[in-house]
């Protein structure tokens, strides 16, 4: 590769982030981060996680599970050790593991990215088949080892909920993710849209400040500070080179292995998410980078499902946490499942 070449793919990728920068991060990341980081400090984790114990009914383990992702904020490397943390303490393989698979899947900033950028059809579809999927995987898993409910003990020991005012705000918080969304499809100019939203701003600044203490807010900032600073050097380095990876990737190649809506297309975009390692929200410029190379929608949904819940480091963890029968379950369950739901998506949309 000459270095004229080298140079221009360092070109493309520099472009690539500046076009990411300039559309998505004022009004799109930085609401969401803060709305994560809300969460993650003014909802209470053991709140959320109490009610996967034995004395829970399983319609409700089930739901709390299903829905813990939106509610806990957590990514990948976060939803292991709590995994492994409620699994020890007692709760059932069923419960856990559907809170094992939803977690990284519905994580609040990922399924906003995903509807941004790659469409919201794509996102409704990983946010629903992500909650969907997760207790069928958790049933299954519950049906095949779960012998008796009564070897099955209490989780003990869990805080209450944090501060009576966290859902208003969470919906304030809402309200200002999706306002500009909203007035963008009313052909309101960008000028126009941070007008009519710095008030939106201004209003949940001073409300936040009135509902919460000095010590709430500010681990409020620190959490939403982790998030941004974890996560957005992964993120701009996937941008990046997701740019390049438009400019030398062969579209012939991807529209072989994964074009279309096909079920081996699908089984392959599965098994290539299972494999990689994903950090939080890099696997949506990537995918997006394929699309554009002809990769269909299918396997995008196939690969967003299989891409946070499993990589190689996390199967290693997963084996020793449960075993290595109960783990080789799991992972051959995400895999199918997410073929078969990235198929029926696909179908559905051709």
């Amino acid at each position: 590769m000459s270095l004229d070449y080298f140079l221009y793919l360092i070109s493309v990728g520099v472009q690539s982030l500046q076009e990411y920068l300039a559309l998505h991060v004022l009004m799109c990341l930085l609401p969401a981060f803060f709305l994560a980081g809300a969460i993650a400090s003014l909802f209470s984790k053991e709140s959320v996680l109490k009610f996967f114990g034995a004395d829970t009914p399983k319609y409700i383990s089930y739901t709390v599970a299903a829905a813990s992702g939106c509610l806990l904020a957590v990514c990948s490397c976060t939803a292991l050790p709590l995994f492994a943390g409620i699994y020890k303490r007692g709760a059932g393989i069923g419960p856990a593991t559907t809170f094992l698979f939803s977690a990284p899947a519905i994580n609040i900033l990922a399924v906003v990215y995903t509807a941004k950028i790659l469409g919201y059809d794509l996102g409704a579809a990983r946010a629903f088949s992500a909650v969907l999927l997760s207790v069928l995987i958790g049933m299954t898993m519950s049906l095949v080892y779960e012998k008796k409910e009564t070897e099955r003990s209490s989780i003990k020991t869990f805080g209450e909920e944090e501060h009576r005012y966290s859902s208003q705000l969470f919906i304030l918080l809402i309200i200002v993710l999706v306002a500009p969304e909203i007035m963008s499809g009313w052909g309101w100019k960008y000028i126009t849209q941070i007008i009519a939203w710095t008030p939106l701003i201004g209003l949940t600044a001073y409300l936040s400040f009135k509902w919460f203490s000095k010590e709430e807010l500010e681990s409020w900032m620190g959490e939403t500070w982790f998030l941004i600073r974890q996560i957005t050097p992964l993120l701009l380095i996937g941008v990046f080179f997701a740019g390049i990876i438009v400019e030398v990737l062969p579209k012939e190649i991807v529209a072989y292995f994964v074009g279309g809506n096909s079920f081996a297309s699908s089984f392959v975009a599965s098994i290539t998410g299972a494999l990689m390692y994903f950090s939080t929200l890099t696997e949506v410029p990537i995918i997006n980078a394929l699309t554009l190379l002809g990769m269909g929608k299918g396997p995008s949904l196939s690969m967003l499902l299989a891409g946070p819940a499993l990589s190689l480091p996390s199967m290693i963890v997963i084996n020793r946490v449960m075993g290595v029968k109960k783990g080789m379950s799991y992972i051959f369950l995400v895999v199918l499942i997410a073929t078969i739901s990235g198929y029926i998506f696909g179908t559905m949309i051709a």
